[in-house]
C-alpha cells in the first residue's frame, strides 16, 4: 500500500461524507433533543435519533455487515421486536372497562376510518398499493402495528412511517384537543355518564384474550401474530399466577425490545433513503415522498379523530344525550394517552365530570381495532396480488 492509498484509507470517512449525511445527522440530533428536552416519546425517539446519527456515519442497516445490520435482521425482518413490544403492551392493558361496556367497540372501529381514506388518497398521489397501505396505517397511532405492516409491505419506507407513527402518538395532546373542541359543543362536553358497568368476573378476563385471539385470527389471519402477542401479554397479567413473567414483559422485555427496535429503525434513516439519493436519475434525487408520508400520516390521524367524534356524537343523540361524544376521540390506538386526554377535557369543563372509565373502554377497543385494521390491510394487499 503506497502513501496515497494510506491517505485515502485514513480520510475515507471524510471523503464519503455528504451534505445530506450532515442534514440527517442534524435530524437525528433533533429527535434526541425532543426526547431529552421535551420528553416526547423518549423511550423510542432517543434510540431512533441516535440510530439515525449512526446510520449516516457508515453504520446503517443497509450495509452487508455491521452490528445495526444484525439487529435489523434479527428483530425487524423477523418482526420479533414489534411482537415482543405487543406482549408488554398487552400486559399493561385492562380490558375490564370494555367488557363492562361492550358498545364502546363501535368507537374502536370508527377510529380506524382515516386509515382507509388516506390509503385511497395515497393511491391517487401515485404511491403503490403496498406503500399506500403502509402510509394509511400510520393513522392507527399504533407504532408496533405500523412497523409490522410496513415491514411486510414496504420495508424501504420503515424509517419515515415509524417516526411519523410514534411522533404523532406523542403529539396526541397537541393535535386532538383543537379538533375535539371544534366538533363538540360545550353542552356535549358537559354530559356526565353514569358508570354502572356489567360486573366482570375473573373467569371472563381470563377467557377474553383466548376468545379474541381465536376470533380475530379467523377474521383477519394476517393479524394473528399481532393479536396473539397482545393477548398473550394480557393473559399473563390477568392469570395472576406468573407474577415474575408479568413484571418481566412489562419492564425488561419491552424495554430491551424498544431500545433495539428504535436503533434498528434509526439505522434505516440514511440520507439516500430519507432525503437525497445522488445515484437516482436527475429530477428524482430528492426524496419528496418522505414529506408526503409525514403529511398523509397526519391526515390519517386527523380523519380517525373526526370519525371517532362523529360516531360519538351519533351515539350521544341515539342515547338521549347520555353519552359524552368526547370518548369518540379515544377510538384511536394511542393507549392510554387518548383516554386520559378525553377525561381531562371533560374535567376542564366541569371538574366533577368523570368519564375516564368510559374513555378507557373506547381506547382499549381502539387498540384492538388497530390490530384488526392492520390485518385487513395486509389481506387486502395480498388479495389484490401485490
Amino acid at each position: 500500500m503506497d502513501f496515497t492509498q494510506v491517505i485515502q484509507f485514513l480520510t475515507k470517512g471524510f471523503t464519503s461524507f455528504t451534505w445530506a449525511d450532515g442534514v440527517m445527522i442534524a435530524i437525528g440530533c433533533l429527535l434526541v433533543y425532543l426526547a431529552v428536552a421535551k420528553e416526547i416519546e423518549p423511550v423510542l425517539l432517543l434510540p431512533i435519533g441516535i440510530g439515525c446519527v449512526f446510520a449516516n456515519l457508515g453504520m446503517s442497516a443497509y450495509q452487508e455487515e455491521g452490528w445495526l445490520k444484525v439487529i435489523y435482521d434479527a428483530g425487524i425482518k423477523t418482526e420479533l421486536f414489534p411482537l415482543l413490544i405487543f406482549v408488554g403492551v398487552g400486559a399493561m392493558i385492562d380490558f375490564r372497562p370494555l367488557l363492562a361496556m361492550p358498545k364502546m367497540a363501535i368507537l374502536g372501529a370508527a377510529g380506524q376510518f382515516g386509515i382507509y381514506a388516506t390509503l385511497l388518497l395515497a393511491l391517487a398521489l401515485g404511491f403503490s398499493m403496498p406503500e399506500a397501505a403502509s402510509i394509511g396505517v400510520i393513522g392507527a397511532i399504533d407504532g408496533p402495528t405500523a412497523i409490522f405492516v410496513t415491514t411486510k409491505l414496504a420495508p424501504e419506507m420503515l424509517g419515515p412511517v415509524a417516526v411519523a407513527a410514534y411522533s404523532y402518538m406523542s403529539l396526541v395532546p397537541i393535535i386532538q384537543p383543537p379538533i375535539m373542541k371544534l366538533l363538540t359543543t360545550r353542552r356535549e362536553r358537559l354530559i356526565k355518564m353514569e358508570y354502572a358497568p356489567i360486573p366482570v368476573s375473573k373467569v371472563a378476563v381470563v377467557i377474553f384474550p383466548v376468545v379474541v385471539t381465536v376470533i380475530i385470527s379467523l377474521i383477519a389471519p394476517d393479524a394473528a401474530p399481532l393479536i396473539a402477542s397482545l393477548m398473550l401479554g394480557n393473559l399473563i397479567k390477568e392469570s395472576g399466577v406468573v407474577d415474575r413473567l408479568n413484571k418481566a414483559v412489562q419492564n425488561e422485555i419491552i424495554n430491551v425490545s424498544t431500545l433495539f427496535l428504535g436503533l434498528a429503525i434509526g439505522a434505516t434513516m440514511t440520507s439516500e433513503a430519507f432525503l437525497f439519493n445522488p445515484a437516482a436519475p436527475t429530477g428524482e434525487q430528492f426524496q419528496y415522498q418522505t414529506l408526503m408520508i409525514l403529511g398523509l400520516g397526519l391526515l390519517a390521524f386527523v380523519v380517525d379523530t373526526i370519525a371517532g367524534l362523529g360516531f360519538g356524537k351519533l351515539m350521544c343523540v341515539l342515547s338521549g344525550n347520555k353519552i359524552n361524544p368526547l370518548i369518540g376521540a379515544c377510538g384511536i390506538s394511542a393507549f392510554p394517552m387518548a383516554g386520559r386526554l378525553a377525561a381531562k377535557m371533560a374535567q376542564e369543563e366541569d371538574f366533577s365530570n368523570f368519564i375516564l372509565m368510559h374513555a378507557m373502554g373506547a381506547n382499549t377497543a381502539g387498540q384492538l381495532g388497530s390490530v384488526i385494521a392492520g390485518g385487513l390491510l395486509l389481506a387486502l394487499v395480498k388479495g389484490l396480488g401485490f
